[in-house]
């Protein structure tokens, strides 16, 4: 590689060198132009040959095996409910039983998986009920290709009407955040209570610091290349910045994240997600006055994905809301810091009104 830049940069020089000691003349200096310039272009495409095998030799990464997948993050929770011909979704129902129903959403790139530690604790009180949207952990691709706002919204409450949940507190992080607003607007009447975690919503949201694998994938050219391309070491710097609390980050988290986001289907939604952004919602002030029913909000004050102000956006314009802001904390509150994010939630649900007979 060395070699090759070395040659070209001589190259240049010689023909630089050459024309401005000779400017344009007759046919001869034409020929020797010609023939510099076939060893520039020459050696710009083994340049360009070197580069494109160095990188997939770096970061060549194929689809993971579904049932190995299936077999590893699966537990005895676990159950698939086919909501339509060929969409197949990963849930767990857990928890007490008798307890009110509490549904959480992941956020974009994540999984059920990110709720485990709240489902630790709070399920002894709580029925929990978990799910990968499409294109997200278990569940993979949609056979519509559809993975817009109005898709999940739709998915969520196909998949609480086959568990026949009437009503329910729904909760969500990041872009699941963003279904749970929209859920709570389209069907009023099966929501008792909401919870926002670092929520998508805000209009012209700008982050300062944003996981380089969320900056690569709004890049048209280089977003192609993660059919194929998608290096650990990239997870692991996403995770990163996304989480504050670092302590928390092991080598099984990087890898559940990096697995998971290469499970069959899972890469061209998150491509097509991201080629179509107008298609996740953004919200506004009279729309969310809209909502009438009781909310929390909960923030990491140092979330590089959605800034904490949004949280305050969110909290002027809903009229029931609470605010937590966390100070040290980053984009994933449930996973940094489970046991006090947990017991604020716990102590937000405990003060709710008794669910309607």
């Amino acid at each position: 590689m060395n070699d090759a830049l070395g040659e070209l940069y001589r190259i240049g020089k010689r023909q630089c060198a050459w024309g401005l000691a000779h400017g344009p003349s007759g046919m001869q200096s034409s020929i020797g132009l010609g023939e510099e310039m076939k060893r520039l272009i020459k050696w710009l495409v083994i340049v360009l040959v070197i580069a494109v095998a160095a990188v997939f030799i770096w970061g060549y990464a194929p689809d993971t095996d579904a049932a190995a997948m299936e077999t590893k993050y699966s537990n005895s929770a676990s159950r698939f409910a086919e909501l339509e011909p060929g969409l197949r979704v990963h849930y767990r129902d857990e928890g007490n039983r008798d307890g009110r129903v509490l549904v959480l959403i992941h956020g974009s790139n994540a999984s059920l998986h990110t709720w485990e530690p709240w489902v630790q604790i709070l399920g002894k009180e709580y029925r929990i009920i978990s799910m990968d949207l499409p294109g997200h952990g278990l569940t993979g691709q949609n056979p519509s290709g559809t993975y817009d706002s109005a898709t999940y919204v739709g998915v969520v409450d196909r998949l609480l009407a086959r568990l026949n949940v009437k009503k329910a507190i729904i909760g969500g992080n990041s872009m699941g955040g963003g279904v749970t607003w929209m859920y709570t607007l389209t069907h009023p009447d099966k929501v008792e209570a909401m919870l926002l975690v670092d929520a998508s919503g805000q209009p012209s949201t700008k982050s300062g610091n944003i996981p380089i694998g969320f900056r690569l994938m709004r890049m048209p050219v280089i977003k192609e290349a993660a059919r194929f391309i998608a290096p650990r070491s990239i997870f692991e710097s996403s995770v990163k910045t996304s989480m504050s609390v670092q302590s928390k980050i092991d080598a099984k988290l990087v890898d559940r994240y990096w697995e998971l986001n290469r499970y069959p289907g899972n890469r061209e939604a998150t491509m097509e997600r991201f080629a179509n952004v107008q298609n996740m919602r953004a919200g506004n002030t009279e729309k969310l006055a809209a909502i009438k029913v009781p909310a929390m909000i909960m923030w990491g004050e140092e979330d590089n994905l959605i800034p904490v102000s949004a949280a305050r956006w969110f909290a002027d314009a809903l009229p029931q809301a609470k605010l937590i802001i966390y100070p040290g904390v980053g984009h994933i509150p449930m996973e940094e810091i489970p046991e006090k994010s947990a017991a604020d939630v716990k102590a937000w649900l405990d003060g709710l009104p008794p669910p309607a007979a």
